[in-house]
């Protein structure tokens, strides 16, 4: 009998990366393409991850009949159940059904869920949150995004809309952030909140390596590990402040949820090594119960940008099943 195969795909703003898993869940193939970003068309992107698919069955010599089924992430709010995409912020589809469509273009059974949520569905099944009935994710990227797994399930909330605490308000009167609040985690913590405290220094007369980095946009994860190393004191104090709001958001969520685990990943996290969590441990107790932060561990994600494949893998385990 030939050997199964699962396809799972980690759709963004700006590219679609694909990955096939064999039956013993390891990755056997991966590649990434850039998307047109910006399109008006939902088949922009679409068209991406239908290439993306046919190249590499092509490359690998698997046949269609081979694979079980696909699944991707796209960012934004997502019926998992249904396979429909009501929003995303960075991507053209209101109100989509992904699944309809994209299982007419493949010809496969076909998956979609948030992101985040799958991230950290990720590391619950396959990564370092493996036991734990409680977890809550922190996803540190362009963005800032949330996860949750309660007594061992997916949190999604009321109409699939929960775990947006990346929009938890620290300082009403803090920086402007892109949901049109101030002073959210994410207006501080992420690589937009990062880059424009960095810009705003620089425009004070501040010298800093990471001047160019940031001056149109958002900084590469590893030109902020480079500045970090050489001792580039914006580059750092940037840093500061985002271990700061990350740790008074945890010590919100670990006196809210009382979770087993806070599990932080994405690609800043994944590029900047223990930085981020040895700061945020050095903090977190001033900002939380402590009768409740004894009982909860803070870990980095153990599968690094593979979380949101993984996620995908298990959202195609759990369909199947039904």
């Amino acid at each position: 009998m030939a050997e199964t195969y699962n396809i799972c795909l980690d759709v963004g703003g700006t590219k679609v990366l694909g990955v096939i898993f064999n039956k013993k869940k390891e990755i056997i193939y991966r590649l990434k393409k850039r998307s047109k970003s910006g399109g008006n068309e939902a088949n922009d992107v679409e068209g991406v991850i239908v290439s993306v698919v046919e190249e590499m069955l092509k490359e690998t010599g698997i046949k269609k009949d081979q694979i079980n089924a696909v699944a991707s992430c796209a960012p934004g709010v997502i019926d998992q159940d249904k396979g429909i995409v009501l929003f995303t912020p960075n991507l053209p589809w209101r109100n989509y059904d992904m699944k309809k469509s994209m299982e007419k273009k493949l010809g496969l059974p076909f998956f979609v869920g948030n992101d985040v949520n799958l991230g950290v569905l990720g590391e619950y099944k396959y990564g370092c949150a493996q036991g734990y009935k409680n977890v809550v994710g922190f996803f540190v990227g362009t963005g800032m995004g949330g996860g949750l797994i309660l007594n061992g399930k997916l949190f999604t909330g009321n109409q699939f809309k929960g775990a947006e605490y990346g929009h938890m308000i620290l300082d009403p009167e803090g920086p402007l952030c892109n949901c049109g609040q101030r002073g959210c985690l994410e207006a501080f913590s992420s690589k937009q909140g990062m880059s424009s405290y960095i810009r705003q220094q620089v425009s004070r007369g501040r010298e800093s390596m990471m001047a160019e980095a940031v001056a149109d946009g958002v900084f590469r994860s590893k030109t902020l590990k480079k500045a970090l190393l050489e001792g580039d004191a914006v580059a750092m104090e940037a840093v500061d402040r985002a271990c700061h709001y990350l740790a008074v958001a945890t010590g919100n969520m670990i006196n809210t949820i009382s979770p087993d685990l806070v599990v932080y990943g994405g690609g800043v996290i994944e590029a900047e090594g223990d930085i981020f969590l040895e700061k945020i441990l050095a903090e977190v107790d001033r900002y939380c119960m402590p009768s409740i932060r004894k009982t909860v561990e803070l870990k980095n994600a153990a599968l690094g940008d593979d979380s949101v494949v993984y996620g995908c893998l298990a959202l195609i385990e759990q369909n199947m099943k039904k």
